[in-house]
């Protein structure tokens, strides 16, 4: 058996580490791969990459879907009406939520659609195991949350079905200069990664598009009416479209500001 640099066995530690935190069973994977590893003798590291990439790819869309309802989560299903806005989060296993959220999105994605409103779906949960953290969410771990797109529309009014980033992220609809700036307050009470999610764009599209202010209030309206708890998003936004409904909240500075996307939670 050989005998790795010390080196090499901490980046594999780092490797495992940041697999783990990106899609819950990557590092497990891993090391299922690296022991299937020690058994070539030849292109070791291009042989055991493939194994990885296999494993991997049949877990996340065969085995998991299959075995996350007996862990009570189910895996969103798209639809026309209901969208992922990145494949990458269905390939970090991070479209998992428990099976009454999970119904009432594609409710909701319904009763949009008589707008020409869709729902585009952000970050939810991991399929395995309460309180096992989604990165960089707080809460994001018992299947109850998930992140949805705030709506946008194009230059003549007309909804798109689009985001401005890649990641649905890091795009914020700042306060205007008569609103409250609540990333300023926060930024003074110490909470400089208040705005965190400026790093996580993973690249601009569709810069074209502009905040909809009729169709983000549509979705939040039809989302207050829905069996939700509460539903996070910027104080200056709360108060620009006149939301006053008592599951409309403010997060608090010890998370990321929410004008760039709208969390709800049973």
């Amino acid at each position: 058996m050989r005998i790795f640099p010390l080196i090499s066995v901490l980046c594999l530690i780092v490797l495992v580490l940041i697999l783990t935190i990106l899609t819950q069973v990557g590092g497990v994977i891993l090391l299922i791969a690296l022991l299937i590893g020690l058994f070539f003798k030849k292109y070791v590291l291009l042989k055991t990459s493939l194994v990885f990439s296999s494993l991997y790819l049949v877990v996340t869309f065969f085995l998991i879907p299959f075995v996350a309802p007996k862990f009570g989560r189910v895996k969103i299903q798209e639809n026309d009406q209901l969208n992922l806005v990145s494949n990458l989060y269905a390939l970090c296993n991070r479209n998992y939520v428990v099976p009454e959220l999970h119904d009432l999105l594609q409710e909701l994605g319904k009763d949009l659609a008589d707008e020409k409103i869709q729902l585009n779906i952000l970050d939810a949960n991991f399929p395995f195991i309460d309180g096992f953290p989604l990165l960089p969410h707080r809460s994001h771990n018992d299947g109850r949350k998930v992140d949805i797109s705030l709506v946008y529309e194009t230059s003549d009014g007309q909804y798109s079905h689009a985001v401005m980033s890649r990641s649905g992220y890091g795009v914020f609809e700042s306060p205007k200069e008569t609103e409250i700036k609540q990333y300023e307050i926060c930024f003074e009470k110490g909470n400089t990664y208040y705005d965190l999610a400026k790093y996580i764009k993973l690249g601009m599209v569709n810069e074209q598009l502009i905040f909809s202010e009729k169709g983000t209030k549509i979705l939040i309206n039809k989302l207050t009416s829905s069996d939700i708890g509460k539903l996070f998003i910027e104080p200056h936004l709360k108060q620009r479209l006149r939301l006053n409904h008592n599951k409309v909240r403010f997060q608090g500075c010890k998370a990321t500001r929410h004008d760039d996307h709208i969390h709800i939670q049973l």
